[in-house]
């Protein structure tokens, strides 16, 4: 691990957009403390006490944290096309992992965020979150844990704004992304963006981000998503 204090954290850096991200930051020059299971530290959103521990060696005065981590299927399960598909045990590894993950690095990382300048922490959503914009049903727990999460970063937001009143805390809608999690139901027509071109994207909506946002479900393009 680089002596290089780190001003930048990405979560779930072994994954497509993560490592994407991670090495968009890194090409620009940033200090990046990239964590996931597999790295020293190790971070495993479903292991408060890891959380905590990565915290600690990513210190105070970070100015960016992305949490690029998020769970939709595996070889056991898959997106539910009809309720009388919800199983309990894969609903709950859904919040497990989209919902109360993220809001446990939030717990341990946004009192790390920087005081005295701007600093964004950003986590990934999902465009399908959005309760107004569910016309088609079907995903149920992956639907509601991204509805959740969006309802926890509005509420982490607004006690953020209290101490770190140039702070961002937003959730990010990256699009289709050509990685393993979306791979299977990509269909023709659909606009995919590899990794690379994906995160080109969500740094330059980063980048461009006022505290005004803050709290808000944005997508690939800077556009607000409606809850």
């Amino acid at each position: 691990m680089s002596a290089v204090v780190p001003r930048a954290v990405v979560v779930g850096a072994a994954g497509g957009i993560g490592a994407a991200l991670a090495a968009a930051l890194e090409a620009r020059g940033e200090a990046v403390l990239q964590l996931g299971r597999r790295t020293d530290p190790f971070l495993d959103l479903l292991d408060e006490v890891s959380i905590a521990a990565a915290a600690g060696v990513a210190g105070t005065g970070l100015t960016l944290v992305i949490d690029a981590t998020g769970f939709l299927h595996d070889a056991h399960y898959r997106p539910e096309k009809a309720i009388r598909e919800i199983d309990p045990v894969h609903m709950a590894h859904s919040f497990a992992v989209n919902a109360i993950g993220p809001a446990l690095l939030m717990k341990h990382f946004l009192p790390r965020l920087a005081r005295d300048r701007r600093a964004v922490f950003a986590t990934l959503s999902a465009r399908v979150g959005s309760i107004s914009d569910n016309r088609l049903g079907g995903w149920v727990s992956y639907r509601a844990a991204k509805a959740a999460l969006n309802q926890i970063v509005r509420t982490a937001s607004i006690e953020l704004a209290r101490t770190h009143r140039q702070a961002v805390l937003v959730a990010l809608h990256p699009g289709t992304v050509e990685t393993g999690l979306s791979a299977p139901f990509s269909r023709a027509g659909l606009e995919v963006q590899e990794p690379s071109a994906a995160a080109a994207r969500l740094l330059s909506v980063i980048d461009a981000l006022t505290p005004d946002r803050t709290g808000l479900l944005i997508d690939h393009r800077g556009e607000t998503v409606a809850p």
